[in-house]
């Protein structure tokens, strides 16, 4: 699907093109979501508005080809809006979903991979918000630092030093931590 073409249709108010657009994408924007609610319900919520938003805001789309960009940082935003309102502001990855049991068949037993990721959630708690998150997006969600300057609203500079320092100091706590077993 050509991006370009699909959002200059969804601005003269094709919806279908705006839905091809959302629905390319539509398995990112959950996991995306779902990082930040961490509930399935609240997750799909939060989808629901950001599409209404698309749709009531796609003329202010400046560049087309920036559409998949742009529409992930429309649903950071409502995902922030939406703790904020419910007053429940949980840190991208501070909790970890047990009862979804994503995992994946790759030889190893689920319970060492819920334990991997119970490892890792403790690691990334000893990284500050901005980083953490900066560092999720980055890695668990592959997006590229202009994008995540976006979302966050700090220039791509902030974002590429927020995932420096916090790589630096998981690999120093990793060192001590590797030093301490033996």
């Amino acid at each position: 699907m050509d991006v370009g073409n699909a959002v200059k249709k969804a601005k003269k108010g094709d919806k279908e093109a705006l839905l091809q657009l959302i629905v390319a994408e539509k398995e990112a924007y959950y996991r995306l979501a779902y990082s930040y609610m961490r509930n399935e319900a609240d997750a799909m919520d939060v989808l629901e508005e950001m599409i209404v938003k698309l749709y009531e805001r796609i003329g202010q789309l400046k560049k087309e080809e920036s559409f998949h960009t742009w529409s992930k940082t429309i649903l950071v935003n409502q995902c922030k809006r939406m703790l904020k309102r419910n007053n429940r502001v949980t840190p991208l990855g501070d909790q970890l979903d047990l009862s979804k049991g994503h995992t994946h068949s790759t030889g190893i037993s689920d319970y060492r991979q819920v334990e991997d990721q119970m490892d890792l959630q403790a690691i990334l708690h000893h990284l500050n918000t901005d980083q953490r998150e900066a560092i999720q997006l980055k890695y668990f969600h592959d997006l590229d630092y202009g994008s995540i300057a976006a979302m966050t609203r700090v220039s791509t500079g902030t974002v590429k030093s927020r995932i420096y320092q916090g790589l630096q100091k998981l690999r120093a706590l990793y060192r001590r931590n590797a030093d301490e077993q033996y």
